[in-house]
């Protein structure tokens, strides 16, 4: 059997131990690897708390010598503390693989301030937590077959991943699937809030809206059909669908939804000019 340690000789470690850490590290006791060779560098309490509670996992307060065991390094650190983690970090992890899910930094950056060549960057969503996410990936020239094997090991079980050609088109994936879940959420609280307000109970609002969200996605994941096939199946002219569609149409909302994603597709790359430095 090949378990997500199968591609490292070493410990995994991690640096920050948050939500997205804590996902990866589920993954990984799930999927076969000891505790013994996972290793949280985590300075906050109430995060370091939930590590122990969750995992039984006792993380370490800053980074040391501790790391130099590390095969691969999961970087899971907010962007603006990023570059000051590494120059903390960078003198006991030269041997390692870095996997980073921080968004909007640059694999160039990652590189120089870690002064490695084998860097991998990840864009998850929050999915994840519960098996069920899909991560956008770029490997650097560095980062060599077995990296890669390593990488998906670890990435595997939060769910699915695409390997991108380019690690321009991280910025699009950052708008599109990793703020992702966000915009779902924003929808199931307006159509959770409008059938309340049209007296339903708003807990069976809520149960509706979910299972609505979750049953389409699912049948256009099966479906060989394009959405606007599906669409157009659920929208007899002259129908509640279709007033609803000509209404969305009236306000344009197609088009400002686009305008939204390139909105988080910009802040992703504002994001590795202003941290990336």
């Amino acid at each position: 059997m090949t378990t997500p340690s199968s591609h490292t000789t070493g410990s995994i470690a991690f640096i920050g131990g948050g939500n997205m850490a804590s996902a990866l590290i589920g993954g990984l006791i799930k999927s076969g690897t000891p505790l013994s060779r996972i290793l949280v560098v985590e300075p906050y309490g109430d995060a370091q708390a939930a590590l122990k509670a969750n995992f039984n996992l006792a993380a370490l307060d800053r980074p040391g010598a501790a790391l130099e065991a590390a095969s691969l390094v999961v970087w899971a650190v907010k962007p603006q503390v990023f570059k000051e983690v590494a120059m903390q970090t960078r003198f006991h992890t030269k041997q390692a693989l870095h996997l980073s899910v921080a968004a909007g930094i640059g694999s160039d950056s990652i590189a120089q301030w870690l002064g490695v060549s084998r860097v991998v960057r990840a864009m998850p969503n929050t999915p994840a937590l519960i098996g069920r996410g899909i991560s956008g990936l770029f490997a650097r020239e560095g980062a060599s077959h077995e990296d890669r094997l390593a990488v998906e090991q670890v990435i595997t079980p939060t769910g699915q991943f695409v390997w991108l050609a380019q690690e321009a088109q991280m910025d699009a994936v950052t708008a599109l699937s990793g703020s992702g879940p966000a915009y779902v959420f924003y929808f199931l609280e307006a159509m959770a809030q409008t059938g309340a307000d049209m007296g339903l109970p708003r807990e069976q609002a809520l149960q509706l809206a979910i299972a609505t969200f979750a049953g389409a996605a699912e049948l256009a994941r099966q479906s060989a059909e394009p959405p606007e096939i599906l669409r157009s199946r659920v929208t007899s002219k002259g129908g509640t669908t279709h007033a609803a569609i000509q209404s969305l149409e009236q306000d344009d909302v197609r088009n400002l939804f686009m305008r939204a994603l390139h909105a988080a597709k910009h802040r992703a790359r504002e994001m590795g000019e202003e941290f990336g430095r």
